[in-house]
């Protein structure tokens, strides 16, 4: 299993995004999520976050927040242990391009209505609820999620 990073940055009503569109291969190609990646070894999920975001964005994150962890479970994917973050300060100047996509502060409503994962709306409801720290467990099949377990307790449909 790998370990993973990610980070929404929201400032002003609004949440820096990546749309995924510029990777080969990628499994969240089309995709707008926060921005991450993988661990470097020895790093902690701060220290891989700090540098994923500084390396993407140009960005420095100031004010952030370790929300929770989400294992991800696949039949055609390794599997990931996700850190996920929150922040709401940065310091720096937004660089203009990235390697896997395009950067885009975009409105939280409008954020919803954009290509995602069905997990992701589930922590990303958690984030919104201010949920204390928390562990995710989200199982698909290709990209159909088949089964969700919050802290230890399925969700059932309806609940997600």
């Amino acid at each position: 299993m790998k370990n993973t990073s990610l980070c929404y940055i929201v400032r002003d009503g609004k949440v820096l995004l990546l749309h995924r569109t510029k990777k080969e291969n990628d499994l969240n190609e089309g995709m707008w999520i926060g921005i991450g990646g993988k661990f470097e070894e020895n790093e902690s999920p701060e220290d891989c976050v700090l540098r994923e975001v500084r390396e993407e964005t140009g960005l420095t994150l100031t004010k952030y927040a370790y929300r929770g962890i989400v294992t991800f479970v696949s039949d055609r994917w390794e599997g990931e242990y996700m850190h996920l973050f929150t922040a709401t300060d940065t310091e720096g100047t937004l660089i203009e391009s990235c390697d896997e996509g395009d950067l885009e502060w975009v409105d939280q409503e409008a954020f919803r209505t954009l290509p995602q994962w069905e997990g992701d709306r589930i922590f990303l409801d958690l984030l919104e609820q201010n949920e204390p720290f928390f562990s995710l467990k989200l199982e698909y099949e290709g990209s159909i999620l088949r089964r969700a377990v919050l802290n230890g307790r399925e969700l059932r449909r309806n609940e997600k």
